[in-house]
C-alpha cells in the first residue's frame, strides 16, 4: 500500500529532523504528496516573515516536491470527496476542507495517510492512518 504524506508531517520534519532520516528503513514503501499538500507548503513559503525564512522554507518545499510524486485531484478523488463530504456532514462529523481532499485521495487510490493529525482523520471511515511524530 502506498502512503500519502500530509502537510502536518512534512512541517514537523522540516522543523526537527531530515526527511531522509524520517524515511530511513522504509525504502520499499511508495510515498506520495497531494497537490493540496503542495499548496499548503507553498503557502508557508509565501507567508514567511523574512527572506532567510522564505529561502529555507522554499528549499525544503522544492526538495519535497522533487522527491515525491504529486497526486493530482482526478475524477475518482472528486467522487470520493463528494461522497465523504456528504457522509461526514450527515453525521455532523465534518473535517477541514483541505483534509477532506487529502482523505478522499487516499480512499480513491487505496493509500494510507501519514499524519500528525489523527484526531481529524479518525472521523473518516475506512481511512488507514499512520501517526508520524517528528522522529
Amino acid at each position: 500500500m502506498g502512503i500519502l504524506i500530509d502537510a502536518s508531517v512534512l512541517i514537523g520534519i522540516e522543523r526537527t529532523v531530515s526527511l531522509e532520516q524520517r524515511l530511513a528503513g522504509r525504502e520499499d514503501d511508495e510515498f506520495f504528496v497531494s497537490v493540496v499538500t503542495a499548496s499548503e507548503l507553498l503557502r508557508g513559503v509565501h507567508r514567511a516573515r523574512s527572506a532567510d525564512i522564505r529561502a529555507r522554507r522554499s528549499a525544503f518545499v522544492e526538495a519535497v516536491l522533487s522527491r515525491f510524486p504529486l497526486l493530482a485531484i482526478d475524477l475518482p478523488t472528486a467522487r470520493a470527496h463528494a461522497q465523504l463530504w456528504a457522509d461526514l456532514a450527515s453525521r455532523g462529523a465534518t473535517i477541514g476542507p483541505h483534509d477532506l481532499w487529502i482523505a478522499a485521495a487516499c480512499l480513491a487510490h487505496g493509500l494510507s495517510l501519514a499524519t500528525r493529525n489523527a484526531r481529524e482523520f479518525d472521523r473518516v471511515p475506512g481511512l488507514v492512518t499512520e501517526v508520524w511524530l517528528s522522529n
